[in-house]
């Protein structure tokens, strides 16, 4: 049995219609649980800041709030729009340099703390760690398939920004060790960065 095609249902190319409503509903969804990620996270952070003690740990704070309220607003200039946004993505700079200490060592055991007095630095960077995780994730799968290409370039050129916000937490957190990096040993490591081999060009194949 053939179906019968809807004669109510029509089909519109993108280029025949206004850019703000050049947005398939899949795409609709997925930027609005992205823009809610942001609202979140901006959010919890200003719940944050009257609470956090180090200065090294106010002055990121500070860098990535300002960061985070302007990439909310470019998102939701071009999610309304579908147009160039006013203030176009610009690049996050962290203050921090790349330095890592490898190593663990012994601690007490953690459990969840019921006590919002007794939550410190760690737990404010930690916290913030988790914002920068979801907002990275949440542009990444809204940028895969979003159908505005304005919509979709600006969450794209995001997620490199956000990545380089949550290393610096990273770093941060490392430096004070809050954040351990074991290694394995020698041998291990090497045995595991030998497991591959480049492949040859495919125009050098042979067919």
């Amino acid at each position: 049995m053939q179906e019968q095609q809807n004669p109510n249902q029509s089909f519109t190319s993108s280029t025949s219609m206004p850019a703000e409503q050049s947005h398939g509903a899949h795409e609709l969804f997925d930027a609005h649980e992205a823009i809610s990620t942001f609202i979140g996270a901006i959010e919890h952070y200003k719940m944050y800041e009257p609470n956090i003690q180090s200065q090294q740990l106010k002055n990121i704070w500070q860098n990535q709030f300002n960061y985070l309220c302007q990439t909310y607003n470019t998102i939701v200039d071009a999610y309304q729009t579908g147009k160039h946004p006013a203030q176009p993505t610009t690049t996050y700079n962290m203050q921090l340099n790349n330095n890592v200490t490898y190593g663990m060592s012994p601690g007490q055991p953690k459990q969840p703390s019921l006590n919002p007095q007794q939550l410190s630095d760690q737990n404010f960077s930690s916290f913030m760690m988790g914002h920068l995780k979801a907002c990275a994730t949440a542009c990444t799968t809204s940028a895969l398939e979003a159908t505005n290409p304005v919509l979709r370039r600006v969450l794209q050129d995001s997620v490199p920004n956000i990545c380089e916000m949550a290393y610096e937490i990273f770093l941060y957190q490392n430096e004070n060790g809050y954040y351990q990096v074991p290694q394995f040993d020698q041998q291990t490591q090497t045995a595991m960065l030998n497991m591959y081999t480049q492949m040859s060009p495919p125009s050098q194949q042979q067919h």
